[in-house]
């Protein structure tokens, strides 16, 4: 994040510039949002992704969601713990969405991997 200084008494952060209506960020999200992973899996494959957008992304339910920020707040959870809880749960979710693929003998599924993959490529 890079701060704009516009006057000795005005600083500027890019993010608040965006969301001027929005309130002032807990020091917990920044954490969450500036720890980066890299991820072998699925379509984060070969980036480098926030803690926050892992535990917002479709592979994280929303009731366990809730319990891993809320344990994260109570302090009962470090942010490696965080961090280790999401990337294990994209992890395995991958894999088992992998392996039925892999054990589904249609052609459709078959067909539906090839175009997910070929849109895949052409976001690269």
């Amino acid at each position: 994040l890079i701060a704009v200084k516009t006057s000795d008494k005005d600083t500027v952060s890019a993010a608040g510039e965006k969301n001027a209506d929005s309130p002032k960020e807990e020091p917990w999200q920044t954490a969450l949002k500036t720890t980066v992973v890299d991820m072998e899996v699925g379509e984060f494959q070969g980036h480098k992704v926030s803690v926050w957008d892992l535990l917002h992304s479709k592979y994280i339910p929303e009731e366990n969601r809730k319990e891993l920020l809320e344990l994260y707040q109570a302090g009962e959870l470090t942010l490696d713990q965080v961090k280790t809880v999401v990337s294990t749960i994209v992890t395995k979710a991958e894999a088992a969405k992998a392996e039925q693929l892999a054990n589904a003998s249609s052609p459709r599924a078959e067909s539906t991997v090839a175009e997910a993959e070929h849109i895949h490529l052409q976001e690269d």
